[in-house]
C-alpha cells in the first residue's frame, strides 16, 4: 500500500497531531511546578494567622518562587521532569552558580511553603500527635512542653530570614534551622543542610508575621502552635520512619 500523502491529507493529519498533543495531560507533556491550592480558606487559621497575611504569603511570594523555578528549570531539562522532592538534593550539582542560585532560592520556597501549608489546619482541626510521634517527642525532648520551647528557641533565634524544622534522622527526631530557603534535603548546598527528613517547618521571614506581629517573631511562633496539623505532621513522621 503506498504511503505516499497528498498535500490535504498531511495538513489534515498535522492538524490531527496537533490537538492530540495538546490534549495530553499535563504529566504527559514538560514538567512545570504549580502553585498548590490551599486546603482551607484564607480566613480559616484566624486569628492566629490572618486572612491578609495568608493571601499574601501563597497568593504573592509562594507564586513567585514557583514562577522563577520554571524560568529557571526551562534552562534545566534533566532536572525539570523530577519532582519536588527529588531536587532538592539534586541542586549541589547544577554547575552554572546563577542558575544553582535560583534553583535553591525558589525551588527551596516552593518545597518549604508547600510542606508549610500542608501541616497547617484551623485550631478546630489541629488534633493532637499520633502516639509514635508522641512518644519520639518524650524520647527526643523529655516532653511536648521542652520540645515547644525548644522548637521555638530556634525559630526565634534564626538571625534574619529563615526556617525552624522538626526532623527525622536516624530514627530519632532532632531540631535544626536552615538560612533563606534552604532545607534539609538540600544535600551539599551548606555543611549544615543534609540533616534528615523534615516533619514540620516554621517559616520565619517577616511576610509571615509582619502584618500582624511586627517585631514580635516570638509571638508569632506561640500563636502558630494553634495551627499546627498534628495529623499531618504524624503521616509525615510514620513515612519517614
Amino acid at each position: 500500500m503506498s504511503t505516499n500523502l497528498t498535500r490535504r491529507q498531511f495538513t489534515q493529519l498535522a492538524a490531527l497531531t496537533a490537538v492530540a498533543g495538546a490534549a495530553l495531560p499535563r504529566a504527559a507533556q514538560a514538567a512545570e511546578a504549580t502553585l498548590p491550592e490551599l486546603p482551607y480558606a484564607l480566613d480559616a487559621l484566624a486569628p492566629h494567622i490572618d486572612a491578609k497575611t495568608m493571601e499574601i504569603h501563597h497568593g504573592k511570594h509562594h507564586a513567585a518562587y514557583v514562577t522563577k523555578l520554571n524560568e529557571a528549570l526551562a534552562q534545566l531539562p534533566d532536572l525539570a521532569g523530577k519532582s519536588l522532592d527529588d531536587l532538592q538534593p539534586a541542586i549541589a550539582g547544577i554547575a552554572d552558580p546563577a542558575l544553582q542560585a535560583a534553583v535553591r532560592n525558589n525551588g527551596g520556597g516552593h518545597w518549604n511553603h508547600s510542606i508549610f501549608w500542608e501541616t497547617l489546619a484551623p485550631a478546630s482541626k489541629s488534633g493532637a500527635p499520633g502516639e509514635k510521634l508522641a512518644a519520639a517527642i518524650d524520647a527526643a525532648f523529655g516532653s511536648m512542653a521542652a520540645f515547644k520551647e525548644k522548637f521555638a528557641a530556634a525559630a526565634a533565634s534564626r538571625f534574619g530570614s529563615g526556617w525552624a524544622w522538626l526532623i527525622v534522622k536516624d530514627g530519632k527526631l532532632a531540631i535544626v534551622s536552615t538560612p533563606n530557603q534552604d532545607n534539609p534535603l538540600m544535600k551539599g548546598i551548606v555543611p549544615d543542610t543534609d540533616l534528615g527528613t523534615p516533619i514540620l517547618g516554621i517559616d520565619v521571614w517577616e511576610h509571615a508575621y509582619y502584618l500582624n506581629y511586627q517585631n514580635r517573631r516570638p509571638d508569632y511562633v506561640m500563636a502558630w502552635w494553634n495551627v499546627v496539623n498534628w495529623p499531618a505532621v504524624t503521616a509525615r513522621f510514620d513515612a519517614a520512619m
